[in-house]
């Protein structure tokens, strides 16, 4: 099950730009992630400058898991945009959901030994927010969700994937690009929107915006 959400440009002179002539244009990454930034580079978008911003990702209270990503996604590209005004600038936020729950990325043994409870032998929502903030100021916004169902866990699987440690940083304790893979009975929806980043939408909204996707893959396969 995959849910998009499109928004408009919110400032004026919105709509797609046309890609100028000339040398192709600055793109940020306005992330930390390792993921994000492999994804990226998966479909030939290789960020000139990562710069995280620094935003409160704190939920508020009674917020949903949709519109905390579109919330947070939005914010960090508009924080990162502010001081890189003529380039392309990405951001994205991803949360992992049961109902209106929304877990944490644990620092610990424990958190993480919760959520993985939470999640054995259940479905759960993999919700991300990307947004981009073009030259000009224009912005984009969409929401894919992603619907995953785990196989009940073992204790035994439970405390090996604990060991292994893979589960720090990562929305919900889990990484399905790495051992937690192997717990997947299904998945509805785009798998990159699970890892942290779904790339059919973020070339997209690039591309809507102006920005040479096609010249930028082009250049990859030179390269």
């Amino acid at each position: 099950m995959s849910a998009r959400t499109d928004r408009p440009d919110r400032r004026s002179g919105a709509g797609p730009a046309a890609a100028a002539e000339g040398p192709r244009p600055r793109l940020v990454l306005a992330s930390a992630s390792p993921r994000r930034r492999d994804l990226l580079a998966q479909v030939g978008l290789r960020p000139d400058l990562v710069e995280p911003a620094d935003v409160d990702e704190s939920a508020r209270p009674g917020e949903l898991p949709r519109a905390l990503v579109e919330r947070l996604a939005l914010a960090k590209a508009r924080a990162v945009a502010g001081r890189h005004a003529a380039s392309y600038v990405l951001a994205a936020d991803t949360v992992v959901a049961c109902g209106r729950r929304i877990l944490p990325k644990p620092t610990d043994v424990a958190a993480a030994r919760a959520c993985l409870a939470l999640l054995s032998g259940r479905r759960h929502r993999v919700h991300t927010a990307i947004a981009v903030v073009a030259p000009g100021g224009r912005e984009r916004l969409r929401l894919v969700t992603s619907l995953v169902r785990f196989k009940r866990l073992a204790p035994a699987e439970t405390e090996a994937y604990l060991a292994s440690g893979e589960w720090r940083d990562k929305a919900g304790g889990y990484a399905i690009q790495g051992r937690a893979g192997g717990f997947v009975i299904d998945l509805s929806g785009s798998c990159s929107n699970v890892v942290g980043l779904p790339l059919y939408e973020a070339r997209a909204l690039l591309g809507g915006l102006g920005y040479p996707v096609e010249a930028a893959l082009a250049d990859e396969r030179d390269g």
